[in-house]
């Protein structure tokens, strides 16, 4: 059975494991890009969506726009206030630690810093064929196209 969460519930979630104490903030736009890189993770290990909803390749990078949306009172690069954060996050299961683990390798870099990377990466370069750098794109990032690149990622860290 395919069990899809929420963008809400992924989204709070990420939130919820930022030590704002410690000096984490999350920004917008890194937000985005951690959405991106559970969606492809999960895609790629589990071969099913970790949500449902398809993710676009925006000029800054991809973009999963009902949380673009949900949060597009705050400034690309300010941090959002962990107010807004839901506490409904035990329903994650099996997907928890899949998110962990983007989290710990992604977590740590900026949000421009993720932003280029994923520039440089194959599944939103060719999501975005025929668009200028900073042209409005809402062209969708297949779920193949992420699976076929982290799965190579994938064997040449297990080799």
């Amino acid at each position: 059975m395919t069990v899809f969460y929420t963008p809400d519930l992924i989204a709070d979630y990420i939130l919820s494991k930022s030590n704002r104490e410690a000096g984490d903030t999350i920004s917008p736009l890194k937000l985005q890009k951690l959405l991106y890189y559970c969606q492809a993770w999960h895609l790629t290990i589990f071969k099913r969506r970790l949500f449902d909803e398809d993710i676009e390749a925006w000029a800054h990078g991809p973009v999963v726009r009902s949380q673009y949306n949900r949060f597009n009172h705050i400034k690309l690069y300010d941090n959002i206030d962990p107010v807004c954060i839901e506490s409904n996050l035990d329903v994650l299961h099996e997907s928890r630690d899949l998110i962990n683990d983007v989290l710990a390798v992604y977590g740590e870099h900026s949000a421009g810093y993720l932003e280029n990377l994923t520039h440089s990466e194959s599944p939103w370069i060719e999501a975005r064929k025929g668009y200028q750098e900073f042209e409005r794109c809402s062209e969708v990032i297949s779920d193949e196209s992420m699976i076929e690149f982290y799965s190579t990622i994938l064997q040449r860290n297990e080799e």
